[in-house]
């Protein structure tokens, strides 16, 4: 019999996301369940969005959360390594292994074409994809252009005509006309994998014998079982989790719920809470019960239970399940909990803010509040300024908020340097641009500095102090977010330099 081996493989190109722990534990559950082994690979591809900090915080927070991995970059193994991006020369050799077998063939388009077949297909409302224009190419062409230095990519063959079926434990059969599928780049020009292909070689040379993933996947799968054929390889057994949902039954995202791990640790929850939750997400005990323990979910674990419906992440579900979790603690185990989450570097950052600003330590309580409460308390009123209207503030709040989202080292230069540059471009006065941040990071005009207190309090829950304050003043409609992101980007490409908004001092 094979044994199981199940992986999770997160891309470090943002916040460590709750969907990421999702599926890392339903992976972890098969394989314990079948004595396996789980995996945690690296796919880091995308050299332009991908960082090692990011790659450190999902480490952590999948840790911090209660999921523990037998091998990956932080732990070795049989494998290494264990990030995409150390092993480019074993893509390499399979891509052109690909094309010394007919499967593939270098593209030479250029992104111009690409442009206009894409804008043509789109015009005659056909379904978008290459059109095989360099498929046919001599082979004596190719190794000319190839000699004298021309860029290209490497793109696999796909049929035409047929369909695909796609084996799937929870959906059986999954049938998708191969017409459907696009001609995937498989090598991008700078030499570097697409995650189409580094995925399938990386999972069969890593041994994995059970692919448990998102169902956004379902229509890549046919690209990778052919992939798998043209390497003469025996497949994984696929199985396509269903999405985390929003409870309007939307995607979850975290322009409607937090959806960083990260935010859920500083907020305050227990980690085996929303352990506990995400396994509760279209899955249930045997018995019904909604508290649970990781080792309780392992031992009655059944994939098969899995429900196809998309489960509803609720976070008042789950501030209901953390508050069983708390209420349920021994008193010196809640004590232990209070002392974690707080931390002492935590509190000496929040000491050495207030200190200037104490007479006694009871003033702390009303100086720091804001440090470690979730939200602050702030309403329409809160944000009346005598220079800046209601308009004003929300667009300042929502083109800080994405420049802020992008924001991958967080410390105060990288803070005040961005929040100076947007100031500056959207030609407001920093004492006057800032007044809305202080409102709605400490929510009070008067509080210590902001920008080091974005820095204390971390990317998370500022994010989601400053959609609060958004959502406090109306928020923003589909229509002012595309113009005033159009607008946004036309200054960026301008330099910066804009005329004065109105109202602006």
């Amino acid at each position: 019999m094979t044994p199981v081996r199940t992986r999770i493989a997160p891309s470090p190109t943002g916040d460590p996301h709750v969907g990421t722990a999702y599926i890392a534990l339903f992976n972890l559950c098969f394989a314990r369940q079948h004595q396996g082994q789980f995996i945690l690979r690296i796919e880091d591809t995308d050299q332009v969005r991908s960082t090692r900090e990011s790659e450190e915080q999902i480490l952590q927070a999948l840790k911090w959360v209660g999921l523990q991995w037998d091998e990956g970059p932080d732990v070795g193994g049989p494998h290494a390594p264990y990030r995409q991006s150390e092993r480019s020369e074993i893509y390499r050799q399979h891509a052109q292994e690909l094309v010394e077998k007919g499967h593939a063939f270098h593209c030479f388009c250029s992104a111009e074409r690409l442009d206009t077949l894409r804008a043509e297909q789109t015009a005659a409302k056909l379904a978008l994809g290459y059109d095989g224009h360099c498929i046919q190419l001599a082979n004596v062409e190719v190794q000319q252009r190839l000699a004298a230095g021309e860029p290209s990519v490497i793109r696999m063959k796909v049929p035409r005509e047929g369909i695909c079926e796609v084996p799937d434990m929870l959906r059986g059969a999954i049938e998708i006309p191969w017409e459907q599928v696009d001609m995937q780049v498989l090598m991008k020009a700078d030499g570097l994998p697409t995650y189409h292909l580094a995925n399938v070689v990386d999972d069969h040379l890593m041994q994995i014998s059970h692919v448990i993933r998102g169902e956004e996947w379902i229509s890549s799968a046919p690209k990778h079982i052919l992939l798998y054929r043209y390497f003469g390889w025996q497949a994984p057994v696929f199985c396509h989790m269903p999405l985390l949902r929003n409870p309007d039954k939307s995607k979850l995202s975290k322009r409607k719920n937090p959806t960083s791990i990260n935010y859920y640790e500083r907020m305050g929850f227990l980690p085996e809470a929303l352990l506990n939750y995400l396994g509760r997400m279209g899955w249930s005990m045997p018995d019904e019960r909604e508290k649970f323990t990781l080792a309780e979910m392992i031992a009655h674990f059944d994939l098969n239970r899995v429900s196809l419906g998309g489960p509803t992440f609720d976070v008042e579900k789950l501030s209901w399940l953390n508050s069983v979790w708390l209420r349920e603690l021994p008193v010196a185990d809640l004590v232990g909990a209070f002392q974690r989450w707080i931390g002492s570097d935590y509190l000496h950052k929040v000491a050495s803010q207030i200190q200037p600003r104490i007479h006694t330590l009871s003033d702390a309580v009303g100086w720091a509040g804001f440090f470690f409460s979730g939200a602050v308390p702030v309403t329409p009123e809160s944000f009346q300024h005598k220079k800046l209207t209601v308009d004003e503030i929300r667009r300042i709040l929502q083109v800080s908020l994405w420049e802020l989202e992008a924001l991958r080292r967080w410390n105060h230069e990288e803070i005040s340097a961005l929040l100076g540059r947007i100031s500056e471009a959207l030609g407001y006065k920093l004492r006057d641009f800032m007044f809305p941040f202080f409102v709605a990071i400490a929510g009070s005009p008067s509080s210590t500095p902001v920008m080091e207190s974005m820095n204390i309090l971390g990317p998370d829950i500022t994010r989601a102090r400053l959609r609060q304050a958004i959502a406090v003043l109306g928020g923003v409609s589909k229509q002012e977010s595309k113009e005033w992101e159009k607008a946004w980007r036309e200054r960026n490409a301008a330099g910066g330099v804009v005329d004065t908004p109105e109202g602006a001092a």
